[in-house]
């Protein structure tokens, strides 16, 4: 039986074939599958690791451009792998908004389970500037003025935001007020600024 040569390397002609070293690249393409599967072996083990205690549990938005930002300012505050994250379109809006009941739910069923898997010691709530989520949800504010003026009144905006970041983390120490919450207003620079609980 013959087998076909594959990138470059001939496992011969028997059964289990017997593998040529014809130069340093296939030596090294070698080397790289054999660590490949070493690595992989706990994973196909089939035992889960025990979970841990983390820090906190993050609630974003899911807007595409800053993913990689919410990283970064995890990392500065020395929390990488030591949070979980949950992502809503709005963030606090997306918790609080009769438009999406089920997204609620989910978020305080995250927050339970997280408690109970990673012991976390608090939220943090993490709205951002110009959020589509909430022209969306909030086409109108009480004034009548459109929520997708709000990226052209920074002031205005921030305190459409602080009004929603402030009611999902009293909603939050009403049900666990065991947590401590952060809440968090994101620019889309990445720059980051503390919201404070009340007035």
């Amino acid at each position: 039986m013959q087998y076909r040569k594959s990138s470059g390397i001939d496992l011969g002609s028997t059964c289990c074939g017997s593998l040529r070293h014809d130069s340093r690249r296939t030596f090294l393409k070698i080397a790289a599958l054999g660590a490949g599967a070493a690595l992989m072996a706990p994973l196909s083990a089939g035992a889960a690791q025990p979970a841990g205690e983390v820090e906190a549990l993050l609630l974003s938005c899911m807007d595409y451009r800053l993913i990689d930002d919410i990283g970064r300012y995890m990392d500065r505050r020395g929390l990488t792998n030591r949070y979980d994250h949950v992502i809503l379109a709005g963030a606090s809006l997306g918790v609080l908004t009769d438009q999406k009941k089920a997204w609620g739910e989910a978020f305080w069923d995250h927050v339970a389970v997280a408690k109970q898997l990673h012991r976390i010691k608090r939220v943090m709530i993490m709205d951002h500037r110009d959020c589509g989520a909430y022209r969306v949800f909030l086409k109108t504010d009480p004034a009548g003025d459109l929520a997708g003026d709000l990226a052209a009144d920074p002031e205005r905006e921030t305190a459409v935001h602080t009004e929603q970041l402030r009611a999902l983390g009293a909603g939050i120490k009403a049900r666990h007020p065991d947590l401590e919450v952060e809440l968090l207003l994101m620019a889309l620079d990445g720059s980051v600024e503390a919201i404070a609980e009340s007035a």
